[in-house]
């Protein structure tokens, strides 16, 4: 994990099948988070995420409901809600948040929790593991999920 985070021990479950949601708005950002879950979901032996892309943030719990519905093991859900000039962006964080959390206790199953919630795109791209991001949240949030296990 990254940014004084704890230290996480993860056990090898390289026959898990894991999936990757990222939504779709900002792709720079999203894309980089993916890469990260990746990298975090390879720490366990998890070398073939499926990945899967919805269109934006508020699609994820439910993507992720249906991939715990068709067999997946674990999930990994990231992307970006930017805030604007409405209230839509505290609509979205919390329907997000509380969406995922659903998900993950009604199928007793891990969600890593890769959805950044900034108020400027730079805060994001501190937070997304791209070069020069002093956080990598798409590897922080595969290896919370997978801390679970």
């Amino acid at each position: 994990m990254s940014h004084g985070a704890p230290t996480i021990q993860v056990k090898q479950h390289p026959n898990l099948k894991a999936i990757i949601i990222s939504a779709s708005w900002h792709p720079e950002i999203c894309d980089a988070l993916v890469a990260g879950a990746k990298r975090g979901l390879a720490v366990a032996g998890i070398t073939s995420p499926t990945i899967k892309t919805v269109a934006g943030s508020f699609e994820l719990p439910l993507a992720a409901q249906l991939a715990f519905d068709q067999g997946f093991d674990i999930a990994v859900v990231v992307g970006l809600v930017l805030r604007g000039e409405t209230p839509h962006f505290d609509y979205v964080c919390q329907g997000v948040t509380d969406g995922v959390m659903q998900v993950s206790l009604s199928r007793s199953k891990p969600i890593g929790f890769g959805v950044l919630m900034c108020d400027q795109l730079s805060q994001a791209q501190d937070r997304a593991g791209l070069a020069g991001s002093k956080e990598d949240k798409g590897y922080d949030s595969a290896l919370a999920a997978l801390s679970v296990l």
